[in-house]
């Protein structure tokens, strides 16, 4: 029996053509047509299906995940149409053209859009963001399910099961996250195969030093960490139980200073090794918490970086599950899989998923600056939904 497609509540409204404008202004056409240009993916017409239109449909899938190509489209077409008038009216809408024409743009101009479009956005003074003068920053890694083609199986490949394989291969990725806003910065993806530490290491020079980067015990490694404090910010990452950290010197604070070296052969020879300073805590009546927590950090001063301090601080690295969760079902709105049936065009509609995520970021921030706010505090479903249907009717496009 044919499915019926899905279409949007209503028919499409003035609203929902309006949020296509907030991702116009986020994205802003004359940046996508430049980097169509620099990727040789412009369009050579504007009837048809043009590229610029295409972009901004890629990031509407994320907004409208649950509804058919078609009707999304139409909906992109007539919130763009205040751009080029009536030159895009007849854009071609089936399936089949949409797909064409995703393959045609490619995944470079979707890249390198995601790469300079979407930065640490929380202003100095909004609560949550920074940690004396370091804005706080965290990283990690998840996965997204992709259809089950053969292209997508071979290309990232399947999760081990306990009994033969899952039902959708996977994408694995990693990224930053600023703290205080949720924005999702510099993800890397890749096979599932690839392991996170892999994935990071990709992303570690987009760290500066302005940041203070969290990591839990997964990221841990000499040669990761080594990596890590030559980009001169502040790291706080949770280690293993069964690290070596002897204690070398006590601090005032409770800390101490430890060193760490790549192997049990170096640390004979006292050879490469790297100082840390190592914080240790304890979650009294917190029901099934570890008897004792470890922290390293390349932050040696106990002065300007209180180990209380350090060990309050540290949890906000949940910040970063709960932003991978935004994207990955609030924003998709429950769906588990994402569309695409090829490993170019899942990579093109992951980088839109992270556009998009940040648009929404990007609104709230500006909306909780303006009442005085944290970001934070805000609710990411409440945000999607303004975007999606209560946008004030005003032009956000600019003509």
């Amino acid at each position: 029996m044919a499915r019926t497609k899905a279409k949007l509540p209503g028919g499409a409204r003035l609203a929902d053509h309006l949020a296509l404008g907030y991702l116009a202004m986020n994205c802003p056409i004359d940046r996508v047509r430049a980097v169509l240009a620099a990727n040789s993916a412009g369009s050579q017409r504007l009837r048809g299906l043009p590229h610029e239109v295409l972009v901004y449909f890629v990031m509407a899938m994320n907004l409208y995940a649950t509804v058919a190509y078609e009707e999304v489209l139409r909906c992109v077409v007539e919130g763009l149409r205040q751009l080029w008038g009536d030159a895009v009216k007849d854009a071609i809408v089936n399936k089949a053209a949409i797909t064409a024409a995703r393959q045609r743009v490619g995944v470079e101009p979707f890249k390198q859009l995601y790469a300079e479009q979407v930065k640490p956005i929380g202003p100095v003074g909004m609560a949550g963001v920074w940690y004396r003068d370091y804005r706080v920053m965290a990283i990690d890694g998840s996965t997204l399910d992709v259809p089950d083609e053969k292209a997508n199986a071979k290309h990232f490949g399947y999760p081990g099961a306990s009994r033969g394989e899952t039902a959708f291969p996977q994408l694995r990725f990693v990224a930053l996250a600023e703290c205080g806003t949720h924005v999702l910065l510099n993800a890397v993806p890749g096979a599932y195969a690839t392991s996170e530490l892999k994935l990071a290491e990709a992303v570690i020079p987009h760290v500066d030093p302005t940041m203070l980067l969290m990591a839990d015990r997964n990221f841990y490694g000499y040669a990761f960490w080594k990596k890590c404090t030559a980009t001169g910010a502040k790291f706080l990452f949770r280690v293993k139980a069964n690290l070596r950290l002897p204690r070398e010197r006590e601090l005032p604070d409770g800390s101490y200073l430890s060193t760490v070296y790549p192997n049990d052969k170096e640390r004979r020879k006292r050879q490469n090794g790297i100082v840390v300073r190592v914080v240790e805590y304890a979650l009294d009546g917190i029901d099934h918490a570890e008897p004792v927590y470890r922290l390293v950090t390349n932050w040696l001063d106990p002065i300007a970086a209180p180990a209380a301090e350090l060990a309050a601080l540290y949890h906000r690295r949940w910040k970063i599950e709960t932003a991978l969760d935004e994207a990955k079902v609030h924003l998709l709105d429950g769906r588990t899989t994402l569309r695409s049936k090829t490993p170019d065009l899942v990579l093109q509609e992951f980088y839109a998923l992270m556009i998009t995520h940040a648009a929404i970021r990007r609104m709230m921030v500006e909306a909780a600056s303006a009442t005085g706010q944290a970001a934070e505090d805000l609710s990411f479903i409440h945000a999607v939904r303004v975007l999606k249907r209560r946008l004030p009717a005003a032009v956000a496009i600019p003509p």
